[in-house]
Protein backbone atom coordinates (compact mmCIF):
# COMPACT_ATOMS: atom_id res chain seq x y z
CA UNK A 1 0.00 0.00 0.00
CA UNK A 2 1.14 3.18 -0.81
CA UNK A 3 1.85 5.88 2.20
CA UNK A 4 0.30 9.23 2.61
CA UNK A 5 2.24 11.48 4.62
CA UNK A 6 -0.12 11.05 8.16
CA UNK A 7 -0.32 7.25 7.64
CA UNK A 8 -1.36 4.55 4.96
CA UNK A 9 -4.14 4.86 2.05
CA UNK A 10 -7.60 2.57 2.75
CA UNK A 11 -7.50 1.37 -0.36
CA UNK A 12 -4.47 -0.46 -2.13
CA UNK A 13 -1.84 1.00 -4.71
CA UNK A 14 0.33 0.01 -6.55
CA UNK A 15 4.05 0.70 -5.26
CA UNK A 16 7.37 -0.58 -6.44
CA UNK A 17 8.49 -3.91 -5.33
CA UNK A 18 11.76 -3.41 -3.96
CA UNK A 19 12.03 -2.79 0.02
CA UNK A 20 14.59 0.49 -0.92
CA UNK A 21 11.93 1.94 -3.15
CA UNK A 22 8.94 1.51 -0.70
CA UNK A 23 11.44 3.10 2.13
CA UNK A 24 12.22 6.07 -0.06
CA UNK A 25 9.02 6.72 -0.58
CA UNK A 26 8.21 6.74 3.44
CA UNK A 27 11.00 8.97 4.01
CA UNK A 28 9.95 11.16 0.75
CA UNK A 29 6.32 11.16 2.85
CA UNK A 30 8.03 12.00 5.95
CA UNK A 31 9.92 15.78 3.77
CA UNK A 32 6.36 15.97 2.23
CA UNK A 33 5.00 17.07 5.31
CA UNK A 34 7.44 19.46 6.17
CA UNK A 35 6.65 21.54 3.29
CA UNK A 36 3.69 24.10 4.28
CA UNK A 37 2.32 24.35 0.93
CA UNK A 38 -0.36 21.87 -0.76
CA UNK A 39 2.40 19.17 -3.00
CA UNK A 40 1.15 15.94 -4.30
CA UNK A 41 3.03 12.58 -5.94
CA UNK A 42 0.79 11.45 -8.71
CA UNK A 43 1.76 8.57 -11.17
CA UNK A 44 1.32 8.81 -15.05
CA UNK A 45 -2.60 8.34 -14.46
CA UNK A 46 -2.74 10.67 -11.62
CA UNK A 47 -3.61 8.24 -8.93
CA UNK A 48 -2.50 9.98 -5.97
CA UNK A 49 0.55 8.29 -4.46
CA UNK A 50 1.49 10.72 -1.23
CA UNK A 51 0.03 13.98 -0.23
CA UNK A 52 0.74 16.08 2.77
CA UNK A 53 -1.62 17.37 5.33
CA UNK A 54 -1.54 21.16 3.27
CA UNK A 55 -2.91 19.14 0.78
CA UNK A 56 -5.90 17.86 2.52
CA UNK A 57 -6.89 20.80 4.00
CA UNK A 58 -7.43 22.22 1.19
CA UNK A 59 -9.39 19.94 -0.07
CA UNK A 60 -11.27 19.11 3.33
CA UNK A 61 -14.43 20.56 2.54
CA UNK A 62 -15.30 18.72 -0.77
CA UNK A 63 -18.36 16.10 -0.26
CA UNK A 64 -17.81 12.14 -1.31
CA UNK A 65 -17.38 10.76 -4.74
CA UNK A 66 -17.43 7.48 -5.70
CA UNK A 67 -14.56 7.50 -8.36
CA UNK A 68 -13.21 11.21 -7.86
CA UNK A 69 -11.93 12.10 -4.60
CA UNK A 70 -8.62 14.58 -4.87
CA UNK A 71 -6.68 11.83 -2.55
CA UNK A 72 -7.32 8.81 -5.29
CA UNK A 73 -7.00 9.98 -8.85
CA UNK A 74 -6.35 14.21 -9.14
CA UNK A 75 -7.27 14.05 -13.02
CA UNK A 76 -10.97 12.68 -12.32
CA UNK A 77 -11.56 14.98 -9.67
CA UNK A 78 -10.75 17.77 -11.65
CA UNK A 79 -13.13 16.64 -14.25
CA UNK A 80 -16.18 14.91 -12.81
CA UNK A 81 -16.19 16.11 -9.00
CA UNK A 82 -19.16 18.32 -8.84
CA UNK A 83 -17.50 20.45 -6.24
CA UNK A 84 -14.60 20.62 -7.84
CA UNK A 85 -15.43 24.83 -8.82
CA UNK A 86 -15.75 25.51 -5.32
CA UNK A 87 -11.83 24.88 -4.78
CA UNK A 88 -10.51 25.48 -8.34
CA UNK A 89 -11.08 28.87 -9.47
CA UNK A 90 -12.03 29.42 -13.19
CA UNK A 91 -12.35 25.56 -13.33
CA UNK A 92 -13.14 24.99 -16.68
CA UNK A 93 -10.79 27.03 -18.43
CA UNK A 94 -7.96 27.17 -15.91
CA UNK A 95 -7.79 23.52 -14.66
CA UNK A 96 -10.22 21.32 -16.58
CA UNK A 97 -8.32 21.78 -20.41
CA UNK A 98 -4.57 21.85 -19.11
CA UNK A 99 -5.85 19.07 -17.71
CA UNK A 100 -7.00 17.70 -20.46
CA UNK A 101 -4.28 18.71 -22.48
CA UNK A 102 -2.54 16.17 -20.56
CA UNK A 103 -4.65 13.83 -19.85
CA UNK A 104 -4.49 13.45 -24.42
CA UNK A 105 -1.03 13.26 -24.16
CA UNK A 106 -0.67 10.74 -21.55
CA UNK A 107 -3.23 8.23 -23.85
CA UNK A 108 -0.65 8.83 -26.74
CA UNK A 109 1.94 7.55 -23.95
CA UNK A 110 0.35 4.53 -22.43
CA UNK A 111 -2.96 3.85 -24.41
CA UNK A 112 -3.10 0.62 -23.50
CA UNK A 113 -3.16 1.61 -19.69
CA UNK A 114 -6.33 0.41 -17.84
CA UNK A 115 -6.80 3.61 -15.62
CA UNK A 116 -6.63 6.16 -18.55
CA UNK A 117 -8.87 3.78 -20.31
CA UNK A 118 -11.40 4.21 -17.93
CA UNK A 119 -11.20 7.92 -17.85
CA UNK A 120 -11.43 7.96 -21.56
CA UNK A 121 -14.09 6.48 -21.45
CA UNK A 122 -16.26 8.31 -18.45
CA UNK A 123 -14.97 11.30 -20.94
CA UNK A 124 -16.98 9.39 -23.90
CA UNK A 125 -20.32 9.53 -21.54
CA UNK A 126 -20.14 13.23 -21.66
CA UNK A 127 -21.41 14.40 -24.75
CA UNK A 128 -20.05 18.20 -23.90
CA UNK A 129 -16.94 16.76 -22.60
CA UNK A 130 -16.47 14.58 -25.20
CA UNK A 131 -16.80 17.30 -27.95
CA UNK A 132 -14.43 19.27 -25.94
CA UNK A 133 -11.81 16.76 -25.78
CA UNK A 134 -11.88 15.60 -29.67
CA UNK A 135 -13.01 19.42 -31.10
CA UNK A 136 -12.54 21.60 -28.64
CA UNK A 137 -9.26 20.91 -26.98
CA UNK A 138 -6.85 21.37 -30.25
CA UNK A 139 -8.42 24.72 -31.14
CA UNK A 140 -8.00 25.51 -27.45
CA UNK A 141 -4.18 24.62 -27.18
CA UNK A 142 -3.43 26.39 -30.27
CA UNK A 143 -5.16 29.77 -29.11
CA UNK A 144 -2.94 29.78 -25.68
CA UNK A 145 0.13 27.83 -27.03
CA UNK A 146 1.75 24.80 -25.66
CA UNK A 147 3.79 26.85 -22.98
CA UNK A 148 0.20 27.34 -21.20
CA UNK A 149 -0.89 23.99 -21.24
CA UNK A 150 2.13 23.09 -19.25
CA UNK A 151 2.06 22.56 -15.14
CA UNK A 152 5.30 23.65 -14.09
CA UNK A 153 4.90 27.78 -13.71
CA UNK A 154 1.65 27.77 -14.75
CA UNK A 155 -0.12 30.42 -12.00
CA UNK A 156 -3.43 29.25 -11.52
CA UNK A 157 -6.72 30.41 -9.34
CA UNK A 158 -8.08 28.86 -6.24
CA UNK A 159 -10.72 28.85 -3.46
CA UNK A 160 -9.12 27.97 -0.34
CA UNK A 161 -11.13 27.09 2.76
CA UNK A 162 -8.42 28.17 5.50
CA UNK A 163 -9.59 32.27 5.11
CA UNK A 164 -6.05 33.71 5.56
CA UNK A 165 -5.74 32.31 2.28
CA UNK A 166 -9.38 32.72 1.02
CA UNK A 167 -9.30 33.59 -2.78
CA UNK A 168 -6.19 33.28 -4.32
CA UNK A 169 -3.33 32.21 -6.38
CA UNK A 170 -1.17 29.49 -6.51
CA UNK A 171 1.76 28.88 -8.59
CA UNK A 172 1.87 24.89 -9.88
CA UNK A 173 5.67 23.62 -9.65
CA UNK A 174 6.86 20.77 -10.39
CA UNK A 175 9.68 19.19 -8.01
CA UNK A 176 9.92 16.22 -9.25
CA UNK A 177 13.67 15.02 -8.12
CA UNK A 178 15.57 11.84 -10.35
CA UNK A 179 14.80 8.45 -8.22
CA UNK A 180 10.98 9.85 -8.09
CA UNK A 181 10.53 10.32 -11.87
CA UNK A 182 12.18 6.47 -12.77
CA UNK A 183 9.64 5.34 -10.39
CA UNK A 184 7.24 6.83 -12.72
CA UNK A 185 5.72 9.63 -10.38
CA UNK A 186 5.74 13.48 -10.68
CA UNK A 187 5.59 15.68 -7.67
CA UNK A 188 4.07 19.06 -8.02
CA UNK A 189 3.74 21.57 -5.66
CA UNK A 190 1.29 24.59 -5.42
CA UNK A 191 2.92 27.64 -4.15
CA UNK A 192 -0.29 30.09 -2.76
CA UNK A 193 -0.02 33.70 -2.38
CA UNK A 194 -1.58 35.97 -0.37
CA UNK A 195 -5.35 35.96 -0.63
CA UNK A 196 -6.47 38.61 -3.45
CA UNK A 197 -9.89 38.89 -2.32
CA UNK A 198 -12.03 39.17 0.58
CA UNK A 199 -14.76 37.24 2.03
CA UNK A 200 -13.74 33.84 0.48
CA UNK A 201 -16.22 32.14 2.24
CA UNK A 202 -19.10 34.37 1.22
CA UNK A 203 -18.13 33.31 -2.35
CA UNK A 204 -17.72 29.96 -1.79
CA UNK A 205 -21.04 29.78 -0.27
CA UNK A 206 -22.97 31.61 -3.03
CA UNK A 207 -20.65 29.67 -6.15
CA UNK A 208 -23.78 27.38 -7.56
CA UNK A 209 -22.46 23.46 -7.12
CA UNK A 210 -22.61 21.89 -9.83
CA UNK A 211 -25.27 18.33 -10.84
CA UNK A 212 -22.30 17.00 -12.07
CA UNK A 213 -18.41 17.22 -12.52
CA UNK A 214 -18.16 17.32 -16.14
CA UNK A 215 -17.66 20.48 -18.39
CA UNK A 216 -20.86 22.86 -19.11
CA UNK A 217 -19.23 24.70 -22.23
CA UNK A 218 -16.62 24.06 -24.45
CA UNK A 219 -14.39 27.47 -24.40
CA UNK A 220 -14.08 29.03 -27.91
CA UNK A 221 -10.35 30.04 -29.07
CA UNK A 222 -9.71 33.72 -28.51
CA UNK A 223 -9.14 35.67 -31.97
Amino acid sequence: MAFQAGGQWSVPRPVPESLEAQAYLQDYATLLEAVSFPSVVLDHGWDVVLTNTAFETLFRGVGPHPTAMPGDNFLRFVLFHPDANTVLGEHESRWCLPMLAHFAAAVERHGHDHGLQSIRRDIAQDPIMEAAYRQGLPHWIRAVGERAVEHDGAVRPLLHPDPRWGATDCRVVDETPRTLREMGYTRLTLVLRPARRPAPAVRRAQRPRRAAGHLSVVAAPEA
